[in-house]
């Protein structure tokens, strides 16, 4: 169906694609693999015709193309599914669904009634539950992530392309999209699928490539192929353990949270976190986890909730003030409320700390920003390692390195990070998971939000399970004896 033939790319002097071939057949799902950075997403953009190749021949269903527009793409019969989200949040779930490509009355007006029919069929067919009246900006970013999937099989597409389609899924959303995909490729559909969650890939993909630093490495059949090697050809190198040793030492409480509850999302959460342990949150999309933070921080108000910290009983009447108390939350949209993309890694590292680089007259001191920026590019090993580089043009993991960068730079006491490695390869999965417990080692309280049950365990020392809105259940995990089974028997009804 795909035939791409020694595709090159570059940007400025930058080579980000070195003559890759790469093809496609129809009734298979292909993954696409790589570190951050390694050309995934350059490779599929031009696939897309959002860019335009410098050298290379693509072939798609028996004919040479060149597509200067996406359109002209989806007019052929390609769908792509970014990773980062593309939808219109004061517009409803219908109406994005059919953008670009309304249905029509016999008048020529637009027949809303007919969109949104065709979206809840799209929704039954793909096996959830979403109103197709709702504004998107109402749903969470797991259920705008199903948004996207269902509006690119709502094309009549022969190339499927999905970029992380399951970075924001539960477990049970995931298993509905691989009947989906098996479906779809039943039907004879050209599949590529890119994710940094390996385990999925042996689920779902017939055959695997791997790219590294704008290079084919290798393509294999999936069945003939083990995580660890596959793990070595990404990153060029053994990588070791992906997780970290739990926590050595349990210190004291460092933050307290009683009472905290959010009318209609939220009901009397309560918890401690210690220094020195890493504090999971799990659960199912929609449980109340991203909420219950966000109302911490009343980021959206809260109706009710007292917090301690290091002893003291405190207010916190919005995330500026949580921020001058040293509790900082990064939220699990590093694009939409985490980064500023036209700024530089260097504005973005100091953003919430710019007094620490003025002088006593209040002048300040762009080199000493810089300067510490380059500290922060080398412990997380941020590409390319130029504090002057706009985020907007760094990978989506390094843009998250960015984001944690930026918030150890205010020095915090407690740091709470909602899904700390979406959209992260495993290297730098890697990289995060350990600078996170260097944190917690530090003494700085730790509470991670995560929807990828391997990492919520591998990482935590105790979890919290939330269901419906509250703590269902708190397990113990300094010895990494709790499992999958435990974490869903407590966040699903019975």
């Amino acid at each position: 169906m795909l035939q791409v033939t020694a595709v090159s790319k570059s940007f400025f002097s930058n080579k980000v694609l070195d003559a890759v071939t790469f093809d496609v057949r129809a009734g298979e799902v292909h993954a696409l693999v790589g570190e951050n950075g390694a050309g995934k997403s350059t490779l599929i953009n031009i696939i897309g015709g959002i860019l335009q190749r410098d050298s290379g021949t693509i072939v798609f269903d028996g004919k040479e193309v060149d597509f200067g527009h996406p359109l002209q793409a989806m007019g052929a019969g390609i769908s792509v599914v970014h990773q980062e989200l593309s939808l219109v949040p004061n517009a409803t779930v219908a109406e994005n669904m059919f953008l670009r490509r309304e249905k029509r009355t016999a008048l020529g007006l637009n027949d809303w009634r007919a969109m949104t029919r065709a979206a809840a069929d799209v929704f039954e067919r793909v096996g959830i539950d979403i109103d197709p009246n709702a504004l998107v900006g109402s749903l969470s970013v797991g259920m705008q992530q199903l948004v996207e999937v269902a509006k690119a099989i709502s094309i009549d597409a022969k190339l499927l392309i999905l970029d992380e389609p399951t970075s924001s899924l539960s477990e049970k959303e995931i298993d509905e999209l691989f009947k989906v995909i098996n479906d779809l490729r039943r039907q004879g559909l050209a599949i590529i699928f890119v994710s940094h969650k390996l385990s999925e890939l042996f689920k779902i993909a017939d055959r695997v490539t791997v790219l590294r630093d704008g290079h084919l490495v290798a393509t294999a059949e999936t069945s003939a192929i083990k995580s660890e090697d596959l793990i070595r050809m990404m990153v060029g190198r053994q990588l070791g353990t992906l997780y970290p040793p739990h926590a050595s030492a349990i210190g004291d409480v460092v933050f307290s949270c009683k009472e905290l509850s959010r009318f209609g999302a939220v009901s009397d959460v309560a918890f401690d976190v210690r220094r020195g342990e890493i504090l999971g949150l799990a659960g199912l999309v929609g449980a109340g986890r991203t909420e219950a933070m966000r109302a911490l921080i009343n980021a959206d108000e809260r109706s009710s909730g007292r917090f301690w910290l290091e002893g003291d009983e405190i207010q916190i009447h919005d995330p500026s003030e949580a921020l001058a108390r040293g509790i900082v939350y990064l939220s699990e949209d590093r694009k939409g409320s985490g980064l500023f993309l036209s700024y530089s890694v260097a504005e973005n590292i100091g953003a919430s700390t710019l007094d620490h680089y003025a002088d006593r007259f209040g002048v300040f001191h762009f080199s000493a920003l810089r300067k510490r920026s380059r500290e922060f590019i080398a412990k997380m090993d941020i590409r390319p390692p130029d504090e002057t580089a706009r985020v907007m043009n760094l990978s989506g993991g390094n843009q998250q390195k960015v984001l944690i960068s930026k918030a150890l730079d205010v020095n915090p006491k407690l740091l709470i990070f909602d899904e700390p490695t979406r959209g992260v390869d495993v290297g730098a999965k890697s990289l995060i998971h350990a600078r996170l417990r260097e944190l917690a080692e530090s003494g700085v309280g730790v509470v991670v939000i995560s929807s990828e049950m391997p990492e919520v365990i591998g990482l935590s020392d105790r979890i919290l399970v939330f269901r419906n809105g509250g703590v269902s259940a708190e397990l113990m995990n300094r010895k990494g004896e709790v499992s999958q089974e435990a974490i869903i028997n407590n966040a699903v009804y019975h």
